[in-house]
């Protein structure tokens, strides 16, 4: 397939590849990453839901936007930084490679796992019970897709600061803080009153919410006050990959 392409296409969908096969390879990005979150659903839906319809409706929502996260901020941050270390990142600058092949090979690997662990999770909430209107399946895929571009950001700004071994460990507190305190596990009215104000400038938390909308879960007429924090959340987040970039570029 990509003898056929022009030149410049070519490049992008060999490099697109390679990082695709090369994250397949990493037994330590696969497992946390792809598997954790249909694993952490098949315990809270199924076996500890109890047949709830609601319940692993709800579950789905969340922990959708929480199998983003994995493959935005480990595929982004870590490979950045080990690229970095290894003198791959300077290699490809030098190269004749067009500036965005790297980028968009990222993103385009970061998708096709975003979209195997969303494939599991959705196929275990059809066993579970959920049963949506194909508008509301339409529309909480749009969410759980989108939430893959301030964690990408995230990822983005860790890799190009950190080396590899501060990039692991930053992006798994990262990883599970937004997580945790986000709501996506648990319900944020069961927390205390001081993680539940400071949900409010973490992106997970709106885009918890806005999933959970897009499933007939919550009431859709407060979704403005979700998108705003959201929208900047995520240009903090450009920002915080940016200045990386730049920092590094010098």
């Amino acid at each position: 397939m990509s003898e056929l392409l022009p030149a410049a296409p070519r490049i992008y969908w060999l490099e697109s590849k390679a990082e695709i096969i090369k994250s397949a390879r990493m037994p330590q990005f696969i497992i946390p990453t792809i598997a954790l979150p249909p694993a952490f659903y098949a315990l809270f839906a199924l076996a500890l839901g109890q047949g709830s319809e609601a319940a692993a409706t709800q579950t789905l929502a969340t922990f959708g936007v929480f199998a983003m996260m994995g493959p935005a901020l480990f595929g982004f941050g870590v490979n950045i930084a080990a690229e970095r270390e290894t003198g791959q990142l300077e290699l490809k600058r030098l190269s004749p490679m067009p500036a965005g092949a790297q980028i968009t090979a990222k993103i385009a690997a970061t998708t096709v796992y975003c979209a195997i662990s969303l494939v599991m999770l959705y196929s275990l909430g059809i066993v579970a019970g959920v049963a949506l209107a194909a508008a509301q399946w339409t529309a909480m895929i749009l969410v759980h897709f989108l939430s893959i571009i301030p964690f990408s950001l995230m990822g983005i700004g860790i890799g190009y600061r950190f080396g590899q071994g501060a990039a692991v460990a930053i992006a798994n507190i990262v990883f599970l803080s937004l997580a945790v305190m986000g709501g996506l596990w648990f319900p944020i009215m069961t927390m205390p009153q001081v993680m539940q104000s400071a949900a409010w400038v973490l992106p997970s938390y709106h885009l918890g919410e806005i999933a959970l909308m897009a499933a007939g879960q919550r009431n859709d007429s407060f979704l403005l006050l979700h998108v705003g924090p959201l929208l900047l959340i995520t240009l903090a987040t450009a920002i915080f990959a940016w200045t990386g970039e730049r920092q590094q570029s010098r």
